[in-house]
């Protein structure tokens, strides 16, 4: 389910808040993806790289791009710098093509796991959640395979080359369907070395920035989630003429 029209007012705001902190000239590529049952793996993943590229045609300097997503979005973020780890022929060749940031929202880290559990909170059920993964594998693919399934991918060398150059940062609720996986996530990439910065809000729900824009009557509220990620890539990203911010958006496997 889902649109970049339904993400227009989040991306928005998310623009104005980099002009704010500082950048003279973002720009935000919001990535329309197609939707299962319409299509399935390896489709949106083939998608994603083509809106990578396109990007990288427009500003080559790929250490000047940050990538994100939330839910869906963010797993396929991570299934996509896999990928970029994979295909690369060298060190510096993925040097070359490494996007500076990841900014991951609620990411669906793994498709099926044992850790998910409802919650009294959160509004995502998982007999849903895993009717959507083995939907979105589709019947080539196993639903714990590293690409569709990034969480299932455990090679901690795999991940240090596949990082982005400046890290990582992570928004998740401690109430969310999602929250132990995320966990381990940002355990294991620790264990590289890499940067990882995280906001685990207490007794948040799903893609918490997203929802409070949506759902909190105060500016302060509902530009919460938004102003720490415009936060944590102001402290990374180089506020030079041209950054650009790359939005695969969300919750739409």
């Amino acid at each position: 389910m889902g649109s970049s029209y339904f993400y227009l007012e989040f991306l928005l705001v998310w623009h104005t808040l980099l002009k704010n902190s500082g950048f003279r000239n973002p720009a935000i590529f919001a990535l329309e993806y197609t939707l299962v049952p319409d299509a399935c793996y390896p489709t949106q993943l083939q998608q994603t790289i083509a809106g990578y590229k396109h990007v990288l045609s427009i500003l080559p300097d790929s250490s000047k791009v940050c990538v994100s997503g939330d839910s869906a979005g963010a797993l396929l973020i991570l299934s996509l710098l896999l990928h970029l780890a994979h295909t690369s022929d060298s060190e510096m060749e993925m040097n070359s093509i490494r996007p500076g940031m990841a900014i991951l929202i609620s990411p669906w880290v793994t498709l099926v796991s044992m850790k998910d559990k409802n919650t009294p909170s959160d509004y995502l059920d998982v007999e849903s959640l895993h009717l959507y993964a083995h939907q979105y594998a589709g019947k080539k693919v196993a639903v714990n395979d590293a690409l569709v399934s990034p969480g299932d991918c455990k090679d901690l060398e795999l991940w240090r080359q596949a990082s982005p150059s400046k890290g990582f940062g992570f928004l998740f609720g401690s109430e969310e369907v999602f929250a132990p996986e995320i966990r381990n996530l940002i355990t294991l990439l620790r264990k590289t070395g890499v940067s990882v910065e995280t906001r685990e809000e207490e007794g948040g729900i799903h893609a918490w920035p997203v929802a409070t824009l949506f759902l909190s009557s105060t500016r302060e509220e509902r530009q919460k989630g938004l102003k720490t990620i415009v936060h944590m890539i102001s402290e990374r990203m180089t506020k030079l003429p041209l950054s650009c911010l790359v939005e695969d958006i969300a919750n739409r496997i």
